[in-house]
């Protein structure tokens, strides 16, 4: 019988931030990376690693991101955050799905983390599997300032120490806090109402869920991905760096699968963009949705798709 049978996953997917730093009146999880929505990003990873059950939590006035998931993910169930008291206030809004979820493990997400991917999902539900109740993933960085310390002793997580709260020798810890937690679900909501709010904020952490499981003598580790996979969108400049990333890697995936590139920098493609093998493509192309390539076409410079199909009869041109 399959891991997936025998602990059956429920994602979580935060997404009632209310992105003021974006400065704009489209809800920060909407924001496109590739032309997919951020949260859209994350409802595709959450597909390809084969998660079986899907909630988001929205904030109040979440009426376009309910909108969006009724057109992009029809079988998730959505729940509403009414105040912004926390990430674990944000995670208990699910509360009536972690009811229902009582065996297996809940992956905790970001609507804002574009470039997460199914394999980071992955290990956080191996580990799960392997013993652990929570599971936190962490990434190594050359510049650790502002980020949560991930403390590791004798192979366990014993804290996560914000950097504001730790002390020189944390400091020097490189191993950081990238947000994304896995739970075993015979825990998950024991775990979170224990979880207090006696701090500057007045607000529930999820992160204090590593202190609680501690001190009750549940095993706790840290998993390590990519700086990258657990990358948070809150500014415009933010939502450059992770198109920027999209893009590098969707250009690098493209040329590993038989793509030519011909000036790989000056082509941009859309999350659903599809090219076969032995497709050529001049400098400054851009790939908007709804785009596929057959093998053997040469996509002209200067061009811009949108919503087409490609055959080889012949060369594309700007002017097709």
């Amino acid at each position: 019988m399959s891991d997936k049978v025998l602990w059956p996953t429920l994602a979580v997917i935060l997404a009632a931030g209310q992105g003021t730093r974006m400065r704009s009146q489209v809800p920060k999880v909407l924001h496109p990376v590739g032309n997919r929505p951020l949260l859209g990003h994350v409802l595709a990873a959450v597909e390809a690693a084969g998660v079986e059950q899907v909630a988001v939590v929205v904030g109040a006035g979440g009426q376009a991101v309910a909108q969006y998931l009724e057109q992009a993910a029809p079988a998730a169930r959505v729940f509403t955050q009414h105040r912004q008291l926390g990430t674990a206030h944000a995670l208990l809004a699910a509360r009536e799905a972690l009811q229902a979820h009582t065996q297996g493990c809940v992956l905790v997400l970001f609507g804002d983390s574009p470039l997460i991917g199914a394999q980071t999902l992955e290990r956080l539900r191996r580990a799960l599997i392997e013993g652990a109740a929570v599971a936190v993933a962490g990434f190594r960085s050359e510049t650790p300032g502002p980020y949560g310390r991930l403390l590791v002793q004798d192979g366990h997580l014993r804290a996560i120490r914000e950097a504001r709260d730790a002390s020189a020798q944390e400091l020097l810890v490189d191993f950081c806090n990238g947000g994304v937690m896995g739970l075993r679900a015979d825990n998950c909501l024991w775990l979170l109402e224990r979880i207090g709010n006696r701090n500057a904020q007045n607000e529930f952490y999820l992160t204090d869920a590593v202190v609680v499981a501690n001190g009750a003598g549940l095993p706790v580790t840290a998993v390590e991905v990519e700086e990258d996979d657990v990358l948070g969108v809150n500014d415009r400049e933010q939502l450059h760096a992770a198109e920027r990333i999209f893009q590098q890697r969707r250009r690098r995936a493209a040329m590993l699968s038989g793509v030519s590139l011909v000036a790989a920098d000056t082509v941009f493609f859309s999350a659903d963009t599809q090219l076969a093998a032995d497709v050529c493509i001049e400098p400054c192309v851009v790939f908007g949705p709804g785009v596929s390539v057959a093998g053997g076409v040469r996509v002209e410079a200067f061009s811009r798709l949108e919503n087409t199909r490609l055959e080889p009869a012949s060369t594309h041109s700007v002017a097709d």
